[in-house]
């Protein structure tokens, strides 16, 4: 074994990668996620919505939600269905620091959504801002780790102060999608010289109606961007 290998062995035995779906230690060295468990999680198949990505019957082009409004990003893709796996995974991962999840789910959306992201040639990747008092109480912003680990992969860019939220939004998993899109209405502001870029990826840990990613579209594209796509690690399969 060589040096490098072996202060990688040593690295694994220290700090053993941990299951992002079961939340143990994982029985192979190297391994981001047991084999059994990545069996479990359901990612999204061939059919799905032509805009925001949302699983569909086989003979649907668009989902319900895209069949009845116009989004103002211009399409997106998910890795996940969020089903019970996929939601413990992420509620741990944002809620119980497990920070260490975000390489497993970076590597799993490069290896599936890596010709998708390609195809939209994105010039920069912007995480989902937090507003500041949740990132100070929650210490990171988990949109942000998982750009991180893609930015590693795929060698794009990530620039994360040129969207804040200057709105601290209430939860949003109860609400309509009328009322999500009243909830981030005004909540982010671009800081710097957006027009810089003319495709922009927006990079979060769930998309569940669009009204997130519609709200920070609409921020880009009213400063000079072009074209705004988006990937998160779950979809929900309806509102």
């Amino acid at each position: 074994m060589n040096t490098s290998g072996l202060i990688r062995a040593l690295y694994d035995l220290i700090y053993p990668s941990v299951c992002p779906v079961c939340d143990r230690v994982t029985s192979r060295f190297a391994a981001d996620i047991c084999p059994d468990c990545q069996r479990r999680l359901s990612f999204v198949g061939r059919s799905y919505c032509m805009t925001c990505g949302k699983p569909v019957d086989e003979a649907d082009e668009y989902c319900a939600d895209c069949k009845g409004r116009r989004h103002i990003y211009d399409e997106g893709r998910s890795l996940l269905v969020y089903d019970e796996y996929a939601s413990a995974s992420v509620y741990r991962f944002k809620y119980r620091g497990r920070r260490e999840y975000a390489a497993c789910y970076a590597r799993l959306m490069h290896e599936r959504l890596e010709r998708k992201i390609r195809s939209w040639d994105p010039d920069v990747m912007i995480p989902v801002p937090v507003h500041k008092s949740r990132l100070k109480k929650r210490g990171y912003n988990q949109a942000a780790l998982i750009a991180d680990e893609l930015a590693k992969r795929t060698g794009i860019p990530v620039d994360k102060g040129l969207i804040l939220r200057k709105v601290a939004t209430g939860a949003q998993k109860n609400l309509s999608a009328a009322e999500r899109q009243k909830n981030l209405k005004k909540a982010f502001i671009a800081t710097g010289n957006v027009v810089k870029y003319r495709t922009v990826l927006i990079v979060d840990d769930i998309y569940t109606t669009g009204a997130t990613m519609d709200a920070l579209a609409a921020v880009l594209k009213d400063a000079g961007v072009r074209k705004v796509y988006f990937v998160t690690l779950c979809i929900g399969r309806g509102i």
